[in-house]
């Protein structure tokens, strides 16, 4: 189990590194441009902001992976060990039943909203789409891959309160 839970941090942590490292390029590119040609490219306002979603989303589970989210123990910081296990168990039940309820919310906004255009990426979307003959990366510019980061965080946080709950169980087993 410790080995999957180290797995699954590292995916999370490279997630999120690799999300706000393509963000810091692509601001800094973009900066550059704008400083030294005096045109900045279209998508790079509107990209760094989608991609920093998905960065929070990891995160954000791997925070929670590490217990090192924020949690509110003044209450529980009077109980015995085995009880605070208990309460911190409980809380990853209820993390799973949140991360569910993301994922389910956020698939109902991206099926009502995820086609609409997104004018900052549509140009390079149409771009890439023609370079490549695949015509299916014109989807990247409208709303619904961005907006996905929603239901991955979702399915993320669900999974680490998932493996979170296990890891405390087992404990309280092993007690």
């Amino acid at each position: 189990m410790a080995k999957l839970n180290s797995l699954v941090s590292r995916i999370f942590g490279w997630g999120a590194g690799l999300s706000m490292g393509l963000v810091f390029v692509i601001i800094f590119v973009n900066s550059l441009r704008r400083y030294t040609v005096g045109q900045s490219v279209q998508w790079g306002e509107e990209l760094p902001v989608y991609l920093a979603v998905y960065g929070v989303m990891f995160g954000v589970a791997l925070a929670y992976m590490q217990d090192r989210h924020i949690r509110f123990t003044i209450v529980i910081d009077f109980l015995n060990e085995r009880r605070k296990k208990i309460m911190f168990a409980v809380g990853d039940v209820l993390m799973m039943v949140t991360g569910v309820m993301l994922v389910l919310s956020a698939l109902a906004f991206v099926e009502r909203r995820g086609d609409t255009m997104s004018s900052g990426m549509f140009g390079l979307s149409r771009w890439l789409g023609d370079v490549t003959g695949i015509k299916a990366l014109d989807a990247l510019g409208t709303l619904g891959p961005y907006q996905y980061a929603l239901v991955i965080g979702g399915a993320m946080i669900t999974l680490a309160a998932v493996l979170k709950f296990i890891e405390r169980v087992t404990a309280l087993r092993g007690q």
